[in-house]
């Protein structure tokens, strides 16, 4: 079987879909996608393409190190959510040859269903509260919300005190059974961030999510030591060589890499693997789209430290599969179902792709403080 096309899809609402085609008429579709940067992504693929066409699409991990190792600089967010894209059609091609999901071939399922949470928020605490409430009712027992942004390096005592009352009131809301994480999402410096962590601790997140950015493990590391809140980070790290200073230094308790930038299934399978070691769990990043979310379910079925799965909860279900896969994913009680068929599960709605094409130039938010200086989104 050889490779004999790869083709981009642009689709909305920012997401980037990969199809590759082989000889054998077996297709196989990924994710290659850095958010803001979609345009850029593809012009890697179109690079890596020169490369595939031709080439056998079952030897993964061979065609892994060859991208990967093959042209001196390795790594960075393009590259890899290249490389990560096509990794993931390739499992799927490999799946679909072999009459198998993902996951058994990396060693069967784990278990039978897999926990998800969803993202709530709210302008107020009361319609933090109420929207936490539907969540819960819709059959979630877990979600995960922010801190507002952007925050000053030292903020002021009626920052934090707003903060912990959204999440108070959420906590209030739904009571103790229900797990409630936060995401600092990198925009908050490590020593605020300590204060932070201090005044929520009595409401017992379930993890604080990039609490500093995670270039520097030894500041996150410090905000570890100061709290007994698990420390999540990973979505901006990529392959398991970018994940193992944070895992050595005992600066994370759960590990979030995104299959669609860290480098696809098999390397997140991987990171996985490193963070047993170190008694961490995983819980993979998904702000995607719906082969995101398939090729994040193949993981979980498989990993037995896996934790929790990540979805937007859009509200048209896009992520889900909505309009996108002829058979959307359910999430029922809060779970998925290990998905049975083939490869990664799914089938893409291509006509679907080109109703809902767009120009790929979705953009990241640019925030500033009050004074004009630039702020982390």
């Amino acid at each position: 079987m050889k490779i004999t096309d790869m083709k981009l899809f642009h689709v909305k609402p920012r997401w980037l879909f990969l199809k590759i085609e082989t000889d054998e008429g077996i297709v196989g579709w990924g994710e290659p996608i850095v958010e803001g940067r979609a345009l850029t992504v593809a012009t890697a693929v179109e690079e890596l393409k020169r490369y595939l066409i031709g080439e056998d699409p079952l030897r993964i991990e061979h065609h892994w190190q060859v991208m990967y190792r093959g042209s001196f600089y390795r790594g960075g967010p393009v590259l890899v959510s290249a490389i990560s894209g096509i990794e993931q059609a390739l499992w799927d091609i490999k799946g679909k040859f072999y009459g198998l999901p993902v996951y058994e071939m990396l060693g069967g399922k784990v278990r039978d269903k897999i926990r998800m949470y969803c993202h709530c928020g709210g302008e107020t605490p009361e319609a933090f509260a109420a929207n936490a409430k539907r969540r819960v009712e819709a059959g979630f027992n877990a979600i995960k919300t922010g801190v507002d942004a952007p925050v000053r390096q030292v903020d002021s005592l009626a920052f934090v005190e707003s903060q912990v009352a959204k999440f108070a009131a959420a906590r209030e809301a739904v009571g103790s059974g229900v797990d409630i994480a936060i995401d600092f999402h990198g925009r908050v410096s490590p020593a605020m961030a300590i204060r932070l962590a201090a005044a929520l601790e009595p409401y017992y997140p379930m993890f604080i999510e990039e609490p500093c950015l995670p270039e520097n493990a030894d500041a996150l590391l410090r905000v570890a030591q100061s709290t007994s809140i698990p420390i999540a980070t990973g979505e901006r790290l990529f392959t398991r060589w970018g994940f193992r200073d944070v895992l050595e230094k005992g600066a994370v308790a759960i590990v979030q890499p995104d299959l669609c930038h860290a480098g696809g299934i098999f390397e997140g399978r991987k990171i996985a693997a490193m963070a047993e070691t170190y008694y961490a769990t995983i819980a993979p990043h998904n702000p995607l789209g719906p082969i995101s979310l398939a090729s994040c379910l193949q993981l979980d079925a498989c990993t037995p430290n896996f934790l929790i799965q990540e979805h937007p909860s859009m509200a048209e279900k896009w992520d889900l599969g909505e309009g996108y896969l002829n058979k959307p994913f359910e999430v029922i009680d809060g779970h998925v179902a290990v998905p049975q068929g083939p490869g990664l599960g799914i089938e893409i709605n291509e006509e679907a792709l080109i109703e809902r094409s767009y120009s790929g130039d979705w953009d990241t938010p640019r925030l500033a403080y009050d004074d004009g200086s630039f702020a982390e989104w």
